[in-house]
């Protein structure tokens, strides 16, 4: 059954929704594959620790109105989405500022697995593969969009980046960066930590110490997100809670695409994240020419 054909089926389970969108995302008229790497979005959504829940509110249903209308009231970080360089770096460009190729282009799945609070740092980055090249979109594997959900293990004793590692992606000049953990930063150099209004989770001061024989959150992550400021100060957005189909591309060089909505003043954006793979080389974009 393909996804025109729904109109003819009055219900219709999930697990079959999303085998025929599978089927449908790898036999197309484009002959591309496309993979979804963001995570379903909807009302239960996991929350990062200060913001409030999603709320959805169905406005006219079918037995009402025979018409299906919902309003939605969210933060726009939350779930797979982007962040502008707005959102940290004062007088730096809003969401619809931002260049249309910013959003799309070559780009790169590499794995770096990691485990409970540890660092992605420049040495993960430089020894990646396939290797991470100038003007890439870069999505990063940790392994851990597995653990998604509303849950401390996700939140709160996840991996990331952190000013090395920022640092070095931004002298890499490359144009996008994802990954697939709460934030951008490392959860230690947020206001989960000590920083900022934090620190949100005052007792993991304590099982830090415990972690590490005695050193304070302070003394490993003494700045306040500094991959987010390396990263945007820069112009390079990045894509926080990337899953999906996350594991399918990882590993493979692809096309990327993550258009978010021309929202003026907008310091994020809910993001449909697609990698794009062309097995036979014979796609093209129209050259725009008129009859």
């Amino acid at each position: 059954m393909k996804i025109n054909d729904i109109k003819r089926v009055h219900k219709i389970s999930k697990q079959d929704m999303d085998s025929m969108i599978q089927e449908e995302n790898l036999n197309n008229d484009t002959g591309l594959e496309f993979y979804d790497l963001s995570h379903e979005w909807g009302l239960g959504q996991p929350c990062w620790p200060y913001f409030e829940d999603v709320k959805i509110e169905r406005l006219h249903g079918m037995s009402k109105s025979g018409v299906l209308t919902q309003r939605i009231t969210t933060v726009m970080h939350s779930g797979t989405h982007i962040d502008a360089p707005a959102h940290v770096v004062e007088g730096t460009p809003f969401m619809d500022q931002m260049p249309l190729p910013r959003f799309f282009g070559k780009g790169v799945v590499v794995s770096i697995p990691k485990k409970k609070w540890e660092v992605i740092t420049a040495e993960d980055l430089e020894n990646a593969t396939p290797a991470i090249q100038e003007g890439d979109i870069v999505i990063i594997n940790t392994g851990w969009h597995h653990t998604y959900a509303d849950s401390s293990e996700y939140y709160h004793y996840g991996p990331g980046l952190y000013k090395e590692a920022g640092e070095w992606l931004a002298k890499k000049k490359v144009k996008m960066v994802g990954i697939d953990v709460q934030a951008l930063d490392h959860p230690l150099g947020t206001a989960i930590g000590p920083h900022g209004p934090g620190p949100l989770i005052p007792h993991l001061e304590q099982e830090y110490k415990e972690h590490t024989g005695g050193r304070a959150i302070i003394d490993d992550f003494p700045d306040w997100e500094p991959c987010h400021r390396a990263l945007l100060s820069n112009g390079i957005c990045g894509i926080e809670n990337v899953g999906g189909e996350l594991d399918k591309v990882t590993g493979k060089r692809c096309t990327i695409a993550a258009f978010p909505w021309r929202w003026k003043g907008g310091d994020g954006c809910i993001v449909r994240l697609v990698a794009m793979i062309d097995r036979s080389g014979s796609f093209r974009i129209e050259s725009g020419e008129s009859e």
